[in-house]
């Protein structure tokens, strides 16, 4: 009785906040469904963001980044299970992911080359993007991003063995998981002290709203399927990649910073950098991060908009 209590009250505060709290970005269709697609729409050339798995927000994840890359449009893909996109998807092949994310970006007329940046498991896509669609990516920036053949080896997740009982979701619709942010509310909220106020508070609200849904479940099942698709799978020899490490990880992960190397070894423009801090870099070194890829792109001809060259009549913003 209590539990059914409970959700009833979570539905009802879920569907409050849903109506009070203004959305973000502009929704559109993919096949599947609709996803959001967040474009500051600055003057200069395009980075592409796609977050890590189970992000609830990913253009508010990325927002003290994007404030970084000054002289970039930045544009966040929040893909179906994400942000405000749709929460139900299609199977979450590496596949079905990449061509959403190029009818996105087709639809919100965000137009080739762009670089394509990426944190986490978004470094299947990443590979997966520039292969299968090829010239349409400048660069490719990646932020601790899991390497397939790493994954592949020490992962034994399948869409088979993903149809028990979803623990995650009745976790929020029963409504445990807000009453646990609402006494802790930092388990919601990243470790940094570059979001606003604002973005914090929508932060903890859509951890509540999109925690364990559909298709990040079954995103996360198909994490071993997808990491074998992608074995022997390389980066263009010719695509500029750079690759940023937190030394949290590679310190407490054996093996993660050779796969990387291991992977970049066909890649002749290619840097690996390792940052201080943890998994989430782009939460607490964005100035860093924003500097290496601004150093990094420009020596790839991928060069900001300095707005000290526009003319008197333009209207920066």
């Amino acid at each position: 009785m209590l539990l059914i209590f409970s959700a009833g009250l979570n539905a009802a505060l879920t569907q409050h906040e849903r109506t009070s709290t203004a959305p973000y970005g502009q929704r559109v269709p993919v096949d599947g469904g609709s996803v959001n697609v967040v474009d500051d729409e600055a003057d200069g050339p395009a980075v592409v963001l796609l977050s890590g798995l189970g992000t609830p927000a990913p253009a508010l994840d990325f927002a003290p980044l994007g404030r970084e890359l000054t002289g970039y449009r930045v544009v966040v893909v929040e893909g179906l299970g994400y942000g405000y996109a749709d929460r139900a998807a299609p199977e979450r092949t590496v596949q079905n992911i990449s061509e959403e994310i190029h009818s996105a970006l087709v639809a919100a007329g965000v137009e080739a080359p762009y670089v394509l940046g990426g944190h986490s498991l978004a470094g299947f896509y990443l590979l997966d993007y520039v292969n299968r669609y090829p010239g349409e990516v400048s660069a490719v920036v990646g932020i601790d991003t899991t390497v397939p053949a790493f994954a592949a080896e020490r992962t034994t997740t399948t869409a088979e063995n993903g149809r028990g009982i979803p623990w995650a979701r009745l976790a929020a619709d029963t409504g445990l998981l807000r009453w646990a942010v609402l006494v802790a509310p930092d388990l919601a909220l990243p470790e940094d002290t570059a979001h606003t106020a604002q973005e914090r508070d929508q932060l903890r609200r859509m951890t509540v709203w999109n925690f364990g849904n559909a298709a990040v479940a079954d995103e996360t099942h198909r994490i071993g399927d997808n990491a074998r698709r992608l074995e022997g799978v390389q980066f263009p020899p010719d695509l500029p990649v750079l690759l940023l490490l937190a030394r949290v990880t590679v310190d407490e992960t054996p093996g993660w910073l050779p796969a990387h190397e291991e992977q970049m070894q066909q890649v002749r423009d290619h840097e690996i950098v390792v940052l201080h801090g943890g998994h989430y870099l782009h939460r607490t070194q964005s100035p860093e991060i924003a500097a290496r890829t601004t150093a990094f792109l420009r020596e790839h001809g991928v060069v900001p908009r300095d707005r000290t060259t526009l003319p008197a009549t333009a209207t920066t913003g």
